[in-house]
Parts: C-alpha cells; structure tokens; sequence
C-alpha cells in the first residue's frame, strides 16, 4: 500500500485509472464536485472504488465542512451552516451550541455513509485571530481556544455517531496565517509563547483518529520549511507537543504554498513524518511520479490508519436525517432570539 490519498478525474473510474489504481495501492481516495452528480452515481462510485480494492474499509474522504466548503450541495444534498455560527450561539448558550453543533456533524456523518464515503475533513481547530486571512474566517469555530475545543470535539463525536471518520485540521494552527496558502506560503513569526494558545485546541483533541498538517511556515519552530515538510514541527510539536498519535496526512500538495514537483512534494512530506500524502487533483502523470517516488507504507502509518478506521461503528439504529436538522435548526434559532 503507497502512503497516499489520490483524487478522481471525474464521476466514474477511467480505465487508466482503474487500472493504475490497482497497481499502485493507494491508502484512500478524496472525492470534489467534478466526482458528483446525485445519490445513485456517488453510491456506486464508492462501491466501485471498495470493489477494486477488497477493502471494506477503505478510506474514502471528502471536504464537508459546511458553508462555502461543500463538495456535496442542494438540492440533492441539505445545506449545512459554516463553523462561525456555532460560534455565534455558544456567545448565548453553550450547551445548546455544542449539542447543535454535534447535531449537524452527526447529520452530515448520515449523508455521508448514506454513499459509501467513510472520512470527512472536519473539524478546522483553527484559532481565528483578528487579521488573518479570511481563507479561514467563517470556517473556524472561534478565536477563544477551549471554546474551538469544545465545538471541535462535538464535531468529532457527531460524525462519529453517524458513522464517519473525523478530520482535525490544519495541524499545527492556521489561524495566524496572513495569506491563503491554496495561493502562496503564509509565515507565521509569532513566537513559541503566542503560539502556546493555537496548540490548545489541539491539545485537547489529541486523541482524534486523524489530522490534517497546515502549508504554514512557523518561524518560531522552523523558519525554513511549512509544517507539512518539516520534521521539526512534525515530531517535536505535532507528535511531541501536542501529542497526537492519529493517522497523520498533509495538505493537499497542489496548494500553491508548496513549491515543486508533485512527486517530490509526496515524497517530502513522508520522510518528513506524515502518514500519507494528500494529491487532490486526479492528474495522472502526477499520480504516476507519485507512486514511483513514495515508498511502501510503513507499519506504524499501517497501524494508524487502521485504528482511525475502526474507531467508529457504522450500521445500527440512527435518527433520521430530518430528526437532526430540525433539532439543530431550533438551538441555532437563538442566534437570532
């Protein structure tokens, strides 16, 4: 198995790529718009996908977080509030806002597994912080870090409950950056105390199944590379610090933060210390250059990812999909009570 997550062309599986696919053994797949068209057509791309592969547990991933990052959209799909909302209620009832808040992950978890897709990349446990890019903004749950803690582990245990695979990101904190890395490489020079409150977040949540590296330069721990390709910031402050010990993937390499080739970029940001590789795009000479360059996936990835993949319990009773939405609905009201 290659330590890697590769992207589709389109809404079925070429034969190249079929055939590429088996060769190469990837770890997982993540799903954008262009892979989207209704219920019927993503069911069955995803069972296709577990067909070719023989594994039931196959980590299929997409980005769902709400607001204006939804791979999956009305009319097929419900329309989903961004994080700041939840931020907005926790200002009147905190309790209301994390049970709204695991209210809508778990409603999403359902939409999810409904079509076969097992990871969502949610929660962001990113700080806000007054300047930065609006590339976070609205996305975020806050700028105060045990509230973003709190909100984020309801998150996760939402989409737990729903059957589906959370994603804390972008680890080490990507509330500082100036910049939006999809463009160019935000450096963050706070220094090591300042940053002490982005870890917070964390911290707390370091026990999630998986995590999501930042593009970020963090002059205070390493004023040479971003985080996803630096082995200082992996091990000393992801893995150190923080503690965590989840299946650990980058940012998608395409980002223009990053500079060079696709295939060196895959192949860095695992020597550097991450589990897997994230290749957004579905470009087929990358995806070659990718498999050639990277390595086998080593045990303790191995182990990782199969840990994150057992860590919730799909089938069972479940709510129904409009039980959650009107109950989430009514705690989110009192935003505007």
């Amino acid at each position: 198995m290659k330590p890697v997550i590769f992207g589709l062309s389109g809404a079925t599986l070429t034969p190249d790529e079929r055939a590429f696919f088996v060769d190469a053994q990837p770890a997982g797949y993540i799903l954008f718009r262009r892979n989207i068209v209704d219920r019927a057509q993503l069911h069955a791309l995803t069972d296709d996908l577990r067909a070719l592969h023989g594994r039931d547990d196959l980590l299929i991933m997409i980005d769902q977080e709400g607001g204006r990052v939804a791979r999956m959209q009305a009319p097929v799909w419900p329309t989903f509030p961004a994080g700041a909302l939840f931020d907005r209620l926790y200002d009147v009832a905190p309790s209301s806002a994390i049970a709204a808040a695991r209210a809508n992950a778990r409603a999403i978890a359902l939409t999810l597994a409904e079509v076969g897709i097992t990871v969502d990349a949610l929660p962001l446990l990113d700080v806000r912080q007054e300047g930065a890019s609006d590339i976070m903004g609205d996305r975020t749950l806050g700028a105060e870090p045990m509230r973003v803690a709190a909100l984020g582990r309801a998150t996760l245990e939402g989409l737990a409950d729903g059957g589906v695979v959370g994603i804390v990101k972008h680890m080490p904190g990507h509330g500082r950056a100036l910049v939006d890395s999809h463009l160019e490489l935000p450096v963050v020079r706070a220094d090591a105390d300042a940053l002490a409150s982005d870890l917070q977040p964390f911290e707390r949540l370091r026990d999630a199944p998986m995590g999501m590296t930042a593009h970020v330069v963090y002059t205070a721990w390493d004023a040479e590379r971003p985080a996803s390709l630096s082995p200082t910031v992996i091990e000393e402050i992801i893995r150190g610090r923080i503690g965590f010990d989840g299946l650990l993937m980058s940012d998608d390499l395409d980002m223009k933060a990053l500079q060079g080739s696709i295939p060196d970029l895959a192949a860095g940001v695992v020597a550097a210390g991450c589990d897997l590789a994230l290749n957004c795009w579905g470009r087929m000479h990358d995806m070659v250059g990718i498999a050639e360059k990277l390595p086998e996936m080593g045990d303790a990835g191995r182990a990782r990812l199969d840990r994150a993949m057992a860590s919730v319990v799909r089938g069972g009773d479940q709510p129904e999909l409009g039980e959650l939405l009107t109950m989430r609905d009514s705690l989110l009201g009192l935003v505007a009570a």
